[in-house]
């Protein structure tokens, strides 16, 4: 119930955020897409928590959650065939921008050398095998294709206005979709209520700018998912 609970708060707080935003844009604002984009959100959660416990185990039991993962996974690609979102228009398709690498390459070296680094500093210690197999897989191959492809573009249709900043377009859609990918992460309730780690927070929703610039700059979700199971991956392997 909990879980519950701390998915209502977050999909409130988008609802909420969104309709705020909407009314300062109303010429640039789709409510049907923000509707979609929450919708997007629970249909999310409810695979990765195996519908909060009601859906059967279909895996073998282990130690991290690869059902939940696959079952989200294959939602996500699911509706990113459908007519209204497309493969390529959210991001999943290995085929690059012409020219985008030259300017992504460095930024996700920096990106690998900071998470090295920080790894170096604060190592994990010894990990299963399925530790390491889960980090280098599912975190990226399930978040992505989400949070920088389906969702993303339903945030990008919900608010159409844009910026032009580091040769890509910035909406509204880039900021809310950070923010819920942070949320996941950081946000819950509790016996003391709802709370919110403002670390995990921060060490969460700030670099998926990183992807979202990357995803935008490439039309691809592929950098994204490579860099982002690196970083969730390279302090077990140093």
């Amino acid at each position: 119930m909990n879980a519950v609970i701390g998915m209502t708060g977050v999909v409130g707080l988008l609802l909420l955020a969104g309709f705020a935003l909407g009314l300062t844009q109303r010429r640039h604002f789709s409510p049907r897409w923000l509707l979609i984009a929450a919708t997007l959100v629970l249909v999310n959660d409810f695979l990765l928590t195996r519908g909060y416990g009601l859906l059967p185990h279909l895996l073998p039991p282990s130690e991290w959650n690869w059902q939940g993962k696959l079952l989200a996974l294959a939602a996500t690609l699911c509706i990113a065939a459908l007519p209204g979102f497309g493969w390529r228009r959210s991001g999943l398709t290995v085929t690059q921008t012409p020219g985008s690498l030259k300017s992504c390459v460095p930024v996700a070296l920096l990106y690998c050398a900071f998470f090295a680094v920080i790894a170096w500093i604060y190592p994990s210690g010894p990990a299963s095998h399925e530790t390491v197999a889960f980090q280098l897989t599912m975190p990226g191959f399930e978040e992505e294709p989400f949070y920088r492809g389906i969702l993303l573009l339903a945030l990008d249709q919900a608010f159409r206005g844009r910026v032009r900043f580091l040769s890509v377009d910035w909406g509204w859609g880039a900021v809310l979709s950070c923010a819920l990918f942070g949320l996941a992460h950081a946000f819950g309730y509790g016996a003391h209520g709802f709370s919110c780690g403002p670390m995990t927070m921060a060490l969460t929703a700030l670099p998926s700018f990183i992807a979202v610039w990357l995803r935008l700059r490439t039309g691809s979700v592929l950098l994204p998912i490579v860099l982002h199971n690196f970083g969730n991956s390279i302090s077990l392997l140093i």
